[in-house]
């Protein structure tokens, strides 16, 4: 019996279970047997496992690039703009230089130990908000899915509510009564982000609550966690993935546009407030472009590089999406074929 579309994804069925002769009933199978005896599946996306997958798709090749350049250069950012970031200079509104590679801000303010600088805050902050988001929507989404009945109708009603607030006007207002920081903007962020990914997780939970394998575990006497984070959870990890990569997009973004809005704390360095100084000190105006199209060039880069991982992951895990490029690079490569002609044959190649 078949539980799942994908043979690389699919969990061990109630007669593999119980069949010793079933593909997996011994050590060769990608289970693993825990100590009450029953074997725990966790499914496998293809040989060499998620990352040796995503290191074959070109497009997670330079989305993971980029994201560990943009690490990098913000783990480096004391090395390589050592000092503090926001100490006022002389030179004001000087265009790149050899001196100052992206020019200098109004203030004087050095452009690439700003936008350095910032990196740190603005990728800390976005991948707090998308794990924190990520976490929430994930027990929301297996709890309503799994138990169902009055436990669904109550997540579904509170994530129905957070889905129906209107995002930015709540942002500005949590954001203009709440004391300034970046406590503060991860707290606002995780509060207006969870609610997409609790709805999309729970409608992928619901999809695989009904599966045979959750009916075997349930039959066998496991408890409600461990089904729901070792059955279940395990056949999410794509829907996961993607979920938590797009939270972090959210985060990145929504900072930026909160810190642009002055509703940030404008003493910390970061993307956002970058972007608020130079529209205070009229950039745009004087036409000094290099004060804000580094932070903006940065924003949209990573953006880029997570949506590329976010494609790369989907490739990987969908079968539909693998299958497609078998197809293309069958159809690239020529094939041979016999030509019949009497009693003799000959192999020749399109």
């Amino acid at each position: 019996m078949s539980t799942a579309t994908d043979p690389a994804l699919a969990p061990a069925s109630a007669s593999a279970l119980s069949s010793p002769g079933a593909p997996g009933a011994g050590s060769a199978g990608p289970g693993r047997m825990p100590s009450g005896g029953q074997r725990s599946w966790v499914p496998t996306v293809a040989r060499g496992g998620l990352v040796g997958s995503l290191l074959r798709s070109p497009k997670a090749v330079v989305g993971l690039t980029l994201m560990g350049i943009f690490a990098l250069l913000a783990l480096l950012a004391p090395v390589l703009a050592p000092g503090d970031p926001s100490t006022i200079g002389d030179l004001a509104s000087e265009a790149p230089s050899a001196g100052h590679w992206l020019g200098t801000t109004a203030k004087g303010q050095d452009v690439l130990a700003l936008t350095l600088w910032g990196a740190r805050s603005s990728l800390a902050v976005g991948f707090v908000v998308g794990t924190a988001a990520t976490l929430i929507g994930v027990v929301v989404g297996l709890a309503g899915a799994y138990f169902g009945s009055v436990v669904d109708d109550v997540l579904s009603l509170v994530t129905n509510v957070f889905l129906l607030l209107p995002g930015l006007p709540l942002l500005v207002v949590l954001a203009a009564f709440l004391p300034p920081g970046a406590a503060t903007v991860v707290l606002v962020l995780v509060v207006t982000g969870w609610a997409g990914s609790a709805r999309v997780l729970r409608a992928q939970a619901l999809s695989i609550r009904g599966k045979d394998f959750v009916a075997a575990a349930i039959v066998s006497g496991e408890r409600a966690w461990r089904i729901m984070f070792r059955e279940i959870l395990p056949n999410m990890a794509s829907v996961v993935m993607g979920t938590f990569l797009a939270c972090v997009i959210f985060g990145i973004g929504a900072q930026a546009g909160l810190e642009f809005l002055g509703l940030g704390d404008s003493s910390v360095v970061s993307w956002g407030t970058n972007l608020y100084w130079a529209s205070n000190d009229g950039a745009l105006m004087s036409g000094a472009w290099w004060a804000f199209v580094p932070s903006g060039i940065s924003i949209a880069l990573v953006a880029f590089a997570l949506a590329l991982v976010n494609y790369g992951v989907d490739e990987v895990t969908n079968p539909r999406l693998r299958g497609g490029r078998r197809r293309r690079t069958s159809r690239a490569t020529p094939r041979p074929v016999v030509v019949v002609r009497g009693a003799a044959a000959r192999e020749v190649t399109r």
